[in-house]
This record gives structure tokens, C-alpha cells and sequence, in this order.
């Protein structure tokens, strides 16, 4: 149960698994292990997680690790039901072959705590080229599977991902679909949908940043293209492996209502949090480092939240 600023501690979980910290208020992040932190939180109270944990030791993080097992039980837990957790995961390289980290945890949190994966984007990385380029194909990708719980998501609006359309307001002629038989539906004539769905591939670069003119837009595919994951910020810098801030913004203006409380529980340098404060979404983390936690709460004390509107 949400009580103004404090989320309510909830017996129905066996209480010496809980540590003694009750109630925990929203808009804060705490010092500690993430799942000790989300041993104090109620079940079903988060609508949305966004998250990257440290996988693979692909970067050093002071030497931290982590269970994604433990972990994915305890993010399952405390879910609303139609709430979603976003992950950005890649698989270290070791040996000419992949560690399978993104794809074991998918399976493993599916058939273990009832997760569906509702997709999973890919994450267009713009940068230089990492330590095997001269070996094997350049690395300029993450994965950001989404795992859903229960039926279907409370919460999808679609509109925030918008992005101009090549051919948005033509009138064209193309075929038609193809049908399960292998045959193909005739020719179509139509006007292109100024708005289409994002998909699983998801491109950010500065042109996409442009005002959208008349409505004539599309909502981008299954692959996510950013362009900075340190946001040009020397204070976020200081975290080993930043990503942009627009990721958790675009995931929360999908999935999380207004009224909604998002979950970071590895904060970093604090992206996640970062963007539900500018979202006006209140917002809990966790991160075992006091280092990145001080990074994280001063990206904070320079975030304003949004202008209250004329009747709020």
C-alpha cells in the first residue's frame, strides 16, 4: 500500500527475510544490497523497474557481484501485476564465444518466477570500437529484454515514442501482405499511417530529437538507437557503464502511469531515478556503493521535476 511518501511495510512476507526497515520513503536511494532493499518493500507496490545490473564483470564495480536468480525473485515480488522490468544486459566475450548471460537470465526468470517476456529491444550503441574488434564483429549493441508480470501491461502509451516517418501522409501502392499459406494478399493502395509503433530496435541519434511537424511521425521498431550513454555529464562519467538517460524515459512514459512508483535497483549513476524525478514519477533505488550512490543523489539534487500545470 503506497501512503503518501512511504511505502508501507507488508507482513505477508515471512518477516525474518526482511531486514528491519520499514517504511521506506519513496524518492530516496538507499546504501544497501538490492535484494536485502527489496526484502523491505511490499509486494505488488512497483509498477515499473529499469535497470542494468553489473553482468558478466564486463566492467569493475568495486568489486561487487551479484545473484540475477535472487534478484529477478525479489523484482517478480514486489510487481504490480502488469507491472515491467527492463533490463539493458550484454554477454561477455571470452574465448571466441558468448556467455549467454542475457538469454540464461530471460529463461531462467520466465520459468522460474512466471515472467512473460513481453520483447526484447535492442539497444543501438554509437561509440568506439571495444577490445576484440580487430577478431570478431563489432560489438554495438545491448539487449533490453522486458519482462512482464501477469496477463497484460497495466499501463502502455505508445505516443511518447514517436518518431518522424519517411513516408508519413503519401498515398502508395505496394502488395500485400503475406498470408500463412505462402500466397500473397493483392495490391494495396492506401495513405501511409503518419504513426506507427516503435518496435524492438530502437535508434536514438541527435536528428531524432527533432520537433515532430503536422503529426506525421512513426513510432520506431525493436531496435533502440542512443547516441550518448554518458549524456556529455562529467559527473555521470564517473560510473564505470552509464547508459542514456532516454532509455528509462521512454520506458516509463510507456509502461508506468503518472501516479506510478519506479524501481532502480542497481541506480549507478542514477539514470533511472534521474529520469522518474523529471517525469514527475516517484521512484526508490538501491546500490551497494556509497561512491555511486553520492554520483546518484547529486544528479539528483540537479534534476528538477516537471512545472505544475494551470489545474494540478
Amino acid at each position: 500500500m503506497k501512503i503518501d511518501n512511504e511505502l508501507e511495510y507488508s507482513a505477508s512476507y515471512k518477516s525474518e527475510d526482511r531486514p528491519i526497515i520499514t517504511p521506506l520513503s519513496l524518492d530516496t536511494i538507499y546504501t544497501m544490497d538490492c535484494v536485502q532493499g527489496m526484502k523491505s518493500l511490499p509486494d505488488n507496490s512497483i509498477d515499473v523497474v529499469v535497470t542494468s545490473p553489473p553482468y558478466d564483470n564486463i566492467r569493475i564495480y568495486n568489486g561487487y557481484e551479484l545473484n540475477l536468480h535472487t534478484v529477478g525473485e525479489q523484482i517478480q515480488r514486489v510487481l504490480k501485476d502488469g507491472g515491467i522490468c527492463a533490463m539493458v544486459l550484454q554477454d561477455q566475450t571470452k574465448n571466441f564465444g558468448k556467455s549467454l548471460t542475457t538469454f540464461r537470465t530471460i529463461v531462467d526468470w520466465c520459468d522460474s518466477f512466471g515472467f512473460k517476456l513481453f520483447e526484447c529491444v535492442i539497444y543501438r550503441k554509437h561509440g568506439p570500437e571495444g577490445a576484440w574488434w580487430k577478431n570478431r564483429f563489432r560489438i554495438d549493441h545491448e539487449y533490453m529484454p522486458i519482462f512482464l508480470k501477469g496477463e497484460r501491461p497495466q499501463y502502455f502509451n505508445k505516443e511518447t515514442l514517436k518518431i518522424p516517418s519517411k513516408h508519413g501522409g503519401k498515398i502508395m501502392t505496394g502488395s500485400g501482405s503475406r498470408r500463412t499459406d505462402g500466397k500473397t494478399n493483392p495490391l494495396v493502395t492506401r495513405p501511409i499511417n503518419p504513426t506507427k509503433c516503435r518496435g524492438s530496435i530502437w535508434d536514438y541519434r541527435d536528428d531524432y530529437s527533432i520537433a515532430i511537424e503536422g503529426d506525421i511521425a512513426e513510432c520506431g521498431g525493436t531496435i533502440w538507437d542512443y547516441l550518448m550513454a554518458g549524456d556529455k555529464n562529467p559527473l555521470k562519467r564517473k560510473h564505470p557503464a552509464p547508459f542514456p538517460d532516454k532509455i528509462p524515459t521512454d520506458f516509463i512514459n510507456c509502461f508506468c502511469p503518472e501516479d506510478g512508483i519506479v524501481l532502480d535497483p542497481f541506480v549507478g549513476s542514477g539514470s533511472t531515478c534521474v529520469a522518474a524525478k523529471k517525469l514527475g514519477r516517484k521512484y526508490i533505488g538501491f546500490d551497494i556503493s556509497e561512491e555511486y550512490v553520492d554520483i546518484a543523489r547529486k544528479r539528483l539534487e540537479q534534476t528538477q521535476p516537471p512545472a505544475p500545470t494551470l489545474f494540478e
